[in-house]
């Protein structure tokens, strides 16, 4: 059975600070939203669905990456996406993060889609919401309660749920996510351009 995509209300990045304004998002404000995490995580989320990591036959985008765009918009908006509604949510790319060392690259280990929600076609630099997932299994929440500033209890996830946290209640600032994930939209051109690694 698929476990649950757990999206925290905004903490934001300290005890004293107010919520974000994008977390939640107004709902007909303009936003590219990024989410990402490692695969074993994304698998606990889509149960059964299939990957394509065949270089030579690569899809655009994963049946993965629609289902997982699907989830974070139903949990940040509360709502099913409106398909009558042209940009309600659309893909616009997606990160294959490679296992490295093995030849050729057949398997990914880390995995992320973008999408858009309502952002016209002509906009380069729309504002942008990082979603982190955080895997609890692998050390029993020891990565979340080092870089989330508020604590964890992994007894509330492992087995239950998925943790995944916006930028703005992250330790991490990402002072640089806009710049990165726009950029990164505007020259996928193909998906060829994604076999990179994925750099921690």
């Amino acid at each position: 059975m698929a476990l649950e995509l757990h999206i925290p209300p905004c903490i934001g990045a300290s005890a004293h600070a107010s919520a974000h304004p994008l977390h939640p998002p107004p709902p007909e404000q303009p936003l590219r939203i990024q989410i990402e995490g490692p695969l074993v995580s994304i698998q606990k989320l889509l149960r059964g669905i299939s990957w394509n990591t065949n270089p030579a036959s690569l899809i655009f985008p994963q049946p993965a990456g629609l289902e997982l765009a699907r989830l974070a918009f139903q949990k940040l908006y509360g709502r099913e996406v409106r398909p009558e509604v042209p940009g309600d949510m659309v893909v616009r790319d997606e990160y294959l993060g490679w296992v490295m060392g093995v030849t050729p690259l057949t398997d990914i280990d880390y995995y992320g889609v973008t999408f858009d929600h309502l952002v016209p076609a002509d906009d380069a630099d729309p504002e942008v919401l990082q979603i982190n997932i955080i895997e609890m299994d692998d050390d029993g929440g020891a990565y979340a309660n080092k870089y989330l500033p508020f604590a964890v209890d992994p007894a509330e996830y492992i087995g239950k749920k998925v943790l995944a946290v916006p930028r703005c209640c992250q330790k991490r600032r990402g002072t640089q996510d806009r710049r990165r994930v726009n950029s990164s939209v505007y020259t996928a051109n193909s998906p060829i351009e994604r076999l990179t690694a994925h750099a921690e």
